[in-house]
C-alpha cells in the first residue's frame, strides 16, 4: 500500500496545538481593509481555531 502524502500548502498554514486543536489564520484578513470596520478588522486577526465541520477533512490532508 502506497503511503499518504501531506498536503503541503495545508501544512503551511494550520498547525496543531499541544491539545490536537488545529489553528490557522482567519479568512477575510489579506486585502481591502479599507471596507472593512475596525471590529470586523480585529476578529479577523491572529488565529484561530478551524471548525468542527472542517476538521476531519483538514487532519486528512495533514495525515493525522
Amino acid at each position: 500500500m502506497p503511503k499518504n502524502k501531506t498536503h503541503k500548502g495545508t501544512a503551511k498554514r494550520i498547525r496543531v496545538t499541544g491539545t490536537g486543536k488545529l489553528v490557522g489564520e482567519h479568512q477575510n484578513n489579506q486585502h481591502k481593509f479599507e471596507a472593512k470596520s475596525s471590529s470586523r478588522k480585529r476578529r479577523v486577526s491572529g488565529i484561530g481555531v478551524i471548525s468542527k465541520a472542517d476538521t476531519p477533512r483538514m487532519k486528512k490532508l495533514l495525515g493525522l
